[in-house]
Formats: structure tokens, C-alpha cells, sequence
């Protein structure tokens, strides 16, 4: 008998925000299922309902026609449901092959794990993937693409009914997406239902049978794959036809001096980089992943110790033993995981806005907590945040408002950023808020700050940048204008040894 999922009627609300309004449709066994929408469309909260993570107000969740009820993540899982989240749920301190079956350890007649046992299965797994890892490894010494994959490997291992993907080729690389779509493709052949979460349009209509939109927790509409385009899927998610995004770009033609040199630096990952950065110019970095972009920035930041080289900032020779020394020079990173490392999720936006500056607001020997507000309000209503209040907690909020918020932080009033260094900035967000942070950066290069835009998405970086560096394995390869940026050569360049 097909396998289906349905979604009748559910509706979600949290304090101010109406997650989701009375949402119903239906996913069939042996077909992928889309799901679509802005950031806050109520995606993940359909998500976290069907994991057990969240219960609906109201509606009813089935499964092959039977109502099925989830107070929890195990029951969820037990009723043979997998959902695999862009934040990753793993054991860092263990093995990978603990991790794939922590809920299964294979225990002797003794109470003992079979150790034995378990690194033939895990390898059988790994195999299956193709991956250069080993069962013993330990998770948290991965890069983020193979933790990344280790989840896949969970929903895998557990061979669910029901498996559902959010953002899971985010932090992938182009070999490792194969892997996985050539795994989905194997699922669906074998009748499971499953369910696929991106923004990225392209992996979407190579992948996806169904597609379903959702826009402000409602249900827009849903198309079959083969019978719509970009243009119609675009236009259904955000309510409006957005054209070309980077036709419309205001950019910013007054490009001034070079306010950041960086000469001949060495660090444990790259080797003899230099390059320069102009007041009001947006600096490109393209490579494969890997190539070293990440490890340059966080050098330049003082996250990182150099080993030799240079960096100027505004004409004076600097050296920085940690981000803070960075700070307060004027140098501002927008983290490539900016869950872990740009944001403190438990807390809110006021406070995430307002912690580099918290000592220029002290009133006598307390927190002038008016003038946090008021600062913290501004950003809001700067950006576009959508909030009911600077109160939120960064937990609550989408992708795009999270990243808004760093944004915020580092451009406020009291911050004297010179140099802003983004490192994919739109990763995990839609496309109506990334078109939103495409004029944000070069709002920002008109004030005269310097950009530096890295991103994996090459369309991106030929669009965004004003100059493009390319490097591969932990040097640069070459540099190349807007004007004379095509996607060729850039990636001939970031293939070149």
C-alpha cells in the first residue's frame, strides 16, 4: 500500500506571531515534497510539529490516514519519522559511530557496548556515503560538512517511513550533494515520503516532484515540479514578482582609498596571501570549499594566530591577539555560522545588538538600559527586522532576521565600523531577504565601510562584488574585476593549483 503523510488544518501561534493558520496538504510515498517559503513562512514549525519538537494548536497530523499524536521527539521517531535539522543535533565529544546509533548501541549479554559490532555497521553506512572518514573518529574534530552528513546518516541508519530534509545542502559540497541526492533517490524508489526544505531554486527542481508554499504560516499553494517555473515559485513565496535582483542593485560607484592591506600572511592553514581592500568597495572571495576563504578572514579578525606577515588598517601597521583587539580597531565579522559563533541564541535582540558597545552605555555604575533600547530599536527598524519587540529571544527568529541582527550590531550608531567582513551571508536565508542583504551591503559601501562577501554561491559573488579574489587550497590564485568576471574563469582560477 503507498505511504502518505498528511497535514490537515494545523494551526501554530507563539506570543505576537501566528506561526501557522489552518495549513493542509498531502505527501505521497515515493515522491519528494518541497516545502517553500520566505524565512518565518512557518516551515520549521511544521517541521518541529511533525518531530514532536512542538504540538499544533490546532489540526491533526496522519499518517497513511491514522491521526497521529507527538509529545515528543522519541515518539516522533518511534512512529518512524526522522527530521534532519540545519542545526545539528550531534554528540560532539563522541565517536561517529556512537553518534549513528546512540539509540542503539548494540550491548553484549554482559551490558557492554559491542564495539566490534558497531564499527562494522557504521562502516557499512559510511561506504554507502562514500565519505573519507572513519567509525572512531570524533565528531567534534569534523568539518561541518561531514557532521552534516553524519545526521543524514542517523535518519539513514534508522531506515524511517518519513524523512524530512531542512537546508541539508547548506554546508555540503558539490561531491557531497551528489551522494545525497543520489540517497534521496534511492528512498524514493523504495515508496518513503519525504519532505525537502531549501531555498536554493536550482537543487529544488532537480530534486522535487511536489512543491508546497507557505507565506506568513499560510498555505499560498502548491505546484507539481514539471509545471511551474523559478519565475511563478518566486513570485507564490514572497507575493510579489522581484525581477532581477541584481539588475535593481543601487550600488555604490565612489570607491575610495585602501583602508585595510594585509601582505605575505601565513597562518597554519594559508600561506603568503595578500590582498587589499578599498573604503566603499565590496572585495569578493570565491573558491571551492576548503580553499582557505574563512581561515583569511578570521586571521585578518585576530581569531586565528598568525605566524608572519602584515596587516594594515587605515595606513597604520596592526596586530591583533583577539577579536576584541579587531572590535575596537573597527573590524567586524558576520560569521559563516552564525548560530554558533555570531549570535547568543538564549538571548535577545536587544542584547545581541547592544554587546560590543555595553560600556559606552553605562549610567554611573549601571546598564543604561533606555539608551540599549533605543539602540536596539534603531537596528530594528533600520533593517527591516520582523519582530514584535526587541525582547525576541534569536532562537525565535528566522534566518534572515538573525543575520539582519548581526548586521545591526556591527552598524550601529556607536560602532565605528570600518572594515565589515560577511561571511556567507546568505546562507539559510530566502530569496526576498537575500535581495534585502544584496542593497544592505552596498548601502553599507556607500557610508565608505570596506566589504569583504564570501560566498560558495558563485552567481552571488560575480553580482555582489565591486573586485573578486579567488583562492584555492590556502593561497590566492588569482583576482579579476566585475567587468571582466565570468563564471569560467573564476572557477578556473579556484581550481588552479
Amino acid at each position: 500500500m503507498e505511504q502518505f503523510l498528511e497535514f490537515k488544518n494545523i494551526s501554530k501561534a507563539f506570543p505576537g506571531v501566528q506561526a501557522l493558520d489552518n495549513v493542509s496538504f498531502r505527501a505521497d510515498g515515493g515522491r519528494v515534497c518541497a516545502l517553500m517559503g520566505e524565512n518565518g513562512a512557518g516551515k520549521s514549525t511544521l517541521l518541529k510539529i511533525l518531530s514532536g519538537d512542538y504540538q499544533p494548536d490546532e489540526g491533526h497530523v496522519y499518517i497513511n490516514g491514522e491521526v497521529k499524536s507527538f509529545a515528543s521527539p522519541y515518539q516522533s521517531i518511534k512512529s518512524s519519522i526522522s527530521v534532519i535539522y540545519q542545526e545539528r543535533q550531534l554528540m560532539t565529544a563522541m565517536s561517529v559511530m556512537e553518534n549513528i546509533f546512540l539509540d542503539d548501541l548494540h550491548e553484549n549479554k554482559l551490558g557492554f557496548i559491542n564495539k566490534p559490532l558497531l564499527r562494522r555497521k557504521t562502516q557499512e553506512i559510511i561506504d554507502v556515503f562514500g565519505l573519507p572518514i572513519k567509525p572512531t573518529d570524533i565528531v567534534g574534530r569534523l568539518s561541518v560538512a561531514h557532521q552534516q552528513m553524519i545526521e543524514i546518516m542517523k535518519a539513514y541508519r534508522r531506515d524511517s517511513d518519513i524523512i524530512a530534509f531542512d537546508e541539508p545542502t547548506a554546508p555540503l559540497t558539490a561531491g557531497e550533494i551528489t551522494i545525497l541526492f543520489n540517497l534521496i533517490k534511492n528512498l524514493k524508489e523504495r515508496g518513503k515520503i519525504i519532505i525537502y526544505v531549501s531555498h536554493r531554486m536550482a537543487e529544488v527542481f532537480q530534486i522535487s516532484d511536489d512543491i508546497i508554499v507557505l507565506k506568513d504560516g499560510k498555505l499560498m499553494t502548491t505546484f507539481k515540479t514539471s509545471e511551474t517555473d523559478e519565475k511563478s515559485l518566486v513570485k507564490a513565496m514572497v507575493g510579489r514578482d522581484i525581477g532581477d535582483t541584481y539588475a535593481k542593485l543601487r550600488r555604490n560607484e565612489e570607491i575610495g582609498d585602501v583602508i585595510l592591506e594585509v601582505n605575505n600572511l601565513v597562518t597554519e592553514y594559508i600561506h603568503d596571501v595578500s590582498f587589499n581592500l578599498r573604503r566603499g568597495e565590496v572585495l569578493g572571495f570565491a573558491g571551492l570549499i576548503g580553499a582557505g576563504r574563512t581561515e583569511v578572514m578570521r586571521a585578518v579578525f585576530g581569531a586565528d594566530p598568525v605566524s608572519s606577515g602584515e596587516i594594515w588598517l587605515d595606513g597604520k601597521a596592526v596586530s591583533f591577539k583577539s577579536p576584541k583587539n579587531a572590535i575596537d580597531s573597527g573590524i567586524a565579522l558576520c560569521p559563516e555560522d552564525r548560530k554558533e559563533q555570531g549570535l547568543i541564541l538564549g538571548r535577545s535582540i536587544r542584547d545581541n545588538i547592544s554587546i560590543p558597545v555595553l560600556s559606552k552605555m553605562k549610567k554611573r555604575l549601571f546598564l543604561d538600559v533606555k539608551k540599549e533600547e533605543r539602540l536596539a530599536a534603531a537596528a530594528v527598524s533600520k533593517y527591516s527586522i520582523k519582530t514584535p519587540t526587541t525582547e525576541k529571544l534569536m532562537v525565535e527568529l528566522s534566518g534572515g532576521n538573525q543575520q539582519k541582527t548581526i548586521l545591526g550590531r556591527w552598524t550601529s550608531e556607536m560602532m565605528d565600523t570600518k572594515v565589515l567582513i560577511l561571511d556567507e551571508p546568505t546562507k539559510g536565508i530566502d530569496v526576498g531577504a537575500k535581495a534585502e542583504v544584496y542593497q544592505m551591503v552596498h548601502d553599507l559601501a556607500s557610508l565608505g565601510i570596506g566589504v569583504i562577501f564570501i560566498s560558495s554561491e558563485l552567481i552571488e559573488v560575480l553580482n555582489i562584488s565591486d573586485r573578486i579574489i579567488v583562492m584555492h587550497n590556502g593561497h590566492i590564485t588569482g583576482e579579476v574585476t566585475r567587468h571582466e568576471a565570468t563564471e569560467e574563469r573564476v572557477l578556473e582560477l579556484a581550481m588552479k593549483d
